[in-house]
This record gives structure tokens, sequence and C-alpha cells, in this order.
């Protein structure tokens, strides 16, 4: 009986529907019964109005999908497209020979893993249209299986590419290894453009997009649609097709979290939403944490927590990356979409890989603003951050977070700042040393304060204000308004009195909460703070 009542309480949280998470594959969620949403229209767009497209976007966006659609669409499989808006767009349902890459699913630790994946995939597309003992290099190869593929259908072939870049952003900091990964695939990719007449499509996606000398110097007939307006929603879930595929998940889960339907598509839209792939575009959805939220009915950090972004902390620590800027950075076009070994800049693949989005743009200069695209990215990627940065291991992240926030709820500033000491202390030294210590060693101090005061945002109204490396901070609570100033090589003191000079407390006089001024000096000598005086 108990059993019994436990089944049924679990029917009742779990939706009915069967989500494709996980499922990459389109045949499998058109005859298993899985929930698609129809992106077949754009589909139909892609494959008759260009013949090369390059799309990026963030891991679990789809693109898999997308290329497994398209598979099925150049197969002419018309019984699976039953019911979706490319059944009543295309006419013919011809089968075309396809090649369909996947350099996802490898660990690419030397050229030698690059040259056996690829040796792999030309023997299979070789076992099938026939082979020449002639051709021996990946590149060769691959000229042949297209020429006889072609030659044996009488049919221009179809090229998909998934994750096109995969060796390349694993070698990101090893600058002679990628070296050794553009020559390879250069080479293969570069016969795209020499067999164009054999080729009715080819589609190659990534999470990041390599400019400079890239492996698409050569292929300059490739369209990237990345940030192009009509291709914004080919991935991810769009507010209209929340409402018209997932209403009825929105009133079961604000059922099973006991809030109102207004109030669970806020929460959705706080954590979900907000990817900007093109400027002026209404936000995407995350449909991996959406599919997964609905079938498990718990928002929880689906997307974040199926992958750890370690390429990307690597990266801030190893150019000395001010944090500050992940939350107000400004750049243009050619900056987002070039991504290359010697780069000193990690905007472009932290904005590639998702975790920065498109928040504004001025098209007057062509500037972009960057932000963090919703909850679920912001909150992640900064409590992934800490054990980078500071003593805290991961496991202990949650909690360390959570002491800070009841020590500021409750007023107790000296244990706040006690336990920020301590996160300070036992830094090691080489995580902020560098060619320049004392720099370092500020830049260090800040990004710590950043990734502390960024988390502690996330439970209280905390406001940042930055000049010349100094930073003001204000963080506000249901009883205590704390303003402080913080000091590099000075006093406590003197950071109080410019909050008093600078009348820092004046938007406040008739606040009815307690208003705490706060002055810090932290040592570079020390590499700790040193000093806090209250008023």
């Amino acid at each position: 009986y108990l059993c019994l009542q436990e089944l049924f309480k679990l029917q009742k949280i779990m939706s009915n529907k069967i989500y494709p998470i996980g499922i990459q594959n389109f045949e499998k969620i058109r005859k298993d019964g899985y929930l698609y949403v129809d992106k077949t229209a754009l589909v139909y767009q892609l494959a008759n109005t260009g013949s090369y497209y390059f799309l990026s976007r963030p891991r679990r966006f789809g693109k898999s999908l997308l290329l497994s659609t398209l598979e099925a669409y150049f197969q002419g499989k018309k019984e699976l497209f039953e019911g979706l808006a490319i059944a009543n767009l295309e006419k013919e349902w011809m089968e075309y020979p396809i090649l369909h890459l996947d350099l996802n699913a490898e660990k690419y630790s030397d050229a030698g893993a690059l040259e056996s994946i690829l040796r792999r995939f030309l023997n299979l597309w070789e076992d099938r249209w026939g082979k020449d003992d002639r051709e021996t290099t990946p590149s060769d190869r691959f000229t042949g299986v297209i020429r006889r593929a072609y030659e044996k259908t009488g049919r221009r072939v179809v090229v998909l590419v998934d994750e096109y870049n995969k060796p390349l952003l694993q070698a990101l900091e090893n600058a002679e290894l990628q070296e050794a990964y553009r020559a390879i695939l250069k080479a293969f990719y570069g016969v795209l453009k020499t067999m164009d007449g054999y080729i009715r499509l080819a589609f190659l996606t990534g999470v990041t997009k390599f400019g400079k000398v890239s492996v698409f110097s050569d292929l300059n007939n490739l369209d990237d649609i990345s940030m192009r307006e009509p291709y914004a929603a080919i991935c991810g879930i769009t507010e209209a097709e929340l409402l018209t595929y997932f209403d009825g998940d929105i009133h079961k889960l604000a059922s099973s979290l006991e809030l109102t339907y207004d109030e669970t598509r806020s929460l959705l839209k706080k954590r979900y939403d907000g990817y900007h792939f093109v400027a002026n575009v209404p936000g995407i959805y995350n449909p991996f944490s959406l599919l997964n939220t609905f079938k498990y009915m718990r928002p929880e950090d689906y997307w974040f927590e199926t992958g750890t972004p370690s390429y990307l902390v690597e990266l801030l620590k190893h150019t000395h990356y001010d944090l500050y800027e992940l939350a107000n950075t400004e750049t243009d076009a050619d900056v987002l979409n070039s991504i290359d070994s010697t780069s000193s800049n990690p905007v472009p693949v932290i904005y590639q890989s998702g975790y920065l989005t498109i928040k504004d743009y001025d098209s007057r200069f062509g500037i972009y603003k960057l932000g963090f695209p919703n909850l679920e990215v912001e909150e992640g990627f900064v409590k992934y951050l800490l054990p980078f940065y500071t003593s805290v291991s991961a496991p202990k992240t949650p909690f360390e977070i959570g002491r800070f926030v009841r020590e500021v709820e409750n007023g107790d500033y000296d244990a706040f700042f006690r336990r920020l000491q301590s996160f300070f202390a036992d830094t090691p030294y080489e995580v902020i040393a560098g060619q320049k210590p004392e720099r370092d060693t500020e830049l260090h101090y800040q990004n710590v304060l950043f990734i502390v005061f960024r988390l502690i945002g996330l439970y209280a109204k905390v406001e940042y204000h930055t000049s010349n490396g100094r930073i003001d901070l204000v963080v506000q609570t249901d009883r205590y308004i704390y303003i402080m100033e913080f000091k590099l090589n000075g006093s406590a003191e003197d950071a109080l009195r410019q909050i008093d000079e600078k009348r820092y407390a004046l938007p406040f006089a008739n606040d009815g909460r307690k208003v705490f001024k706060i002055g810090v000096n932290f040592s570079s000598e020390t590499r700790n703070i040193e000093r806090w005086v209250v008023e």
C-alpha cells in the first residue's frame, strides 16, 4: 500500500510526456514518441537557400539533433516528418548520399588521435562508396569518397560535421598541438571547396569558431549563421515555443512548486531564458534545462552540472583576466567571432561557450554589451570559480557561501571578514604569482571579492561601482545595509573617510534599516585583508 502511495505521488509530480533528454537522433525521437519542438521550417529554409553553413552554439543546445534532422531530410524519409511544418513545404523528398562526421566523443591528446578518428570515418565511407589505394592522406581519401558517392548515385553529396573544432578546443593553451590539428583539419575541410561541384550541402557545427589563421581560411564560401537573425532560434526554445509545447507542463510545475502560473513562468525565465545570439531579438531558453525541469518537476542547474568548464577557468587565470569585466563586457563582432591559441582575450571562448551572452547592442559603433544569460549560468559559473581562486574545495563551496550569507543577514560583519581573511590566507602563492606580482596580487584580491560578493548577490541586493581598480560595494538585506570601501595598501580609516566624504550613505538616510559603513584595507605585502573599521 505504501509503495502504491509513493508511485501515485511520483506519477502526480512527473509529466506524462517523453522528453528527449540526451536523445540526439531525429528518427528515434519521431518513431519512439518523444516530444519534438518543430524546427523543420528552418531546416527547409537552410536546405533550399544555400549550400555551405556553419553554426556555433553552446553544448546541449541541440546542434547534434539539428544535424540528425538534416540527415533524415536528405535521406528522403518523408514518413518521419508527417505533421511537421516541412511536410507542407517539401514536395520531392529525394535521397542524397550523406557523409556524417562526428568529432565530439573523443579525447584528443595528440595529432595521432585526430588522424585515427578521421581514418575510422573514412573507412566506413569507403566501405559504402568504394576506395582507391592511391589515396593515402585524409584529404585525398575524403575527396575520393565524395567523387565516388556522386558518381554512383548521380546526386550531389551532403556533408554534416558535428563539433568540427573539438580537437582545437582541447588544445586551446597548446599552440604547437593546435597548429598540428589546424593543419590536418584545414586540409580536410578544404576539400569542401575544391569539390564544390559534387556537394549538395555542407553543414558544420561547433561550440566555438576559430578565427585568424583558422581551418576556415580557405573555405571562404562558408555562411556563418551563428549571429544571423533568421536562424537565431534554430537551436534552443523560444517563448512562443515554450507556451505552445509546454503550457500544460508550466501549470503542472506551478502546482508542484505551490506557485501561481505567472510566478512559475517568471521563475523559468529568470533561470533558463536570456540567451541572445543575435542583437535585439527575443531571448532563447536553454532546452536541456527546460526539458529536465519539466520531466522532474523541479528547477535545478541541469545544464551547468553536465559539464565542468575547466578550460575556461584555466584561460581566465592564464590571461590574468579581471572578473569584474564579466559583469560588464563590451566588445565587437570581430572579437566575438575570433578564437585563437595566441589570443590573450578569453571573452570569445566564454561567449561562444554560452557563459556570456548579448545583452545590448550599439549599432552606431558596432559594440556589443555582454553579461550572464540567466541565473543558472551566473550562479553555476561563479560557484565553479571559487575553488580555483581560493582554498575552498568544490564540495565546501555551498556551505561557505551559506555561512557568508547568514553572517551578512545577521549583521555579523566581523565573522564575515574573518572568513574572508581565511580565503586569502590559505591561497597558494602560485595562484597569484605572475610577471607583475603586485598587479597580479591586486587582481587576485579583486577577483576573490568579485566571486564572493557576486554569490552573496544571489541572495541579497549587491551593487558594484568600480574605478581605477578600487571597489565600492553596497549590500542590502532585509535588516541591514552595508556600505563598503576597499583600499589597497592604504588604510581602513582612509576608506571609511572616503565613504563620508563622498556621502555614499546619503541615499539611505530615510531607510529604516541599520546602516553599516565599513572601511577595509588590503595589504599586497601580506596578500590579505589587513584591517577593517566600522561606523
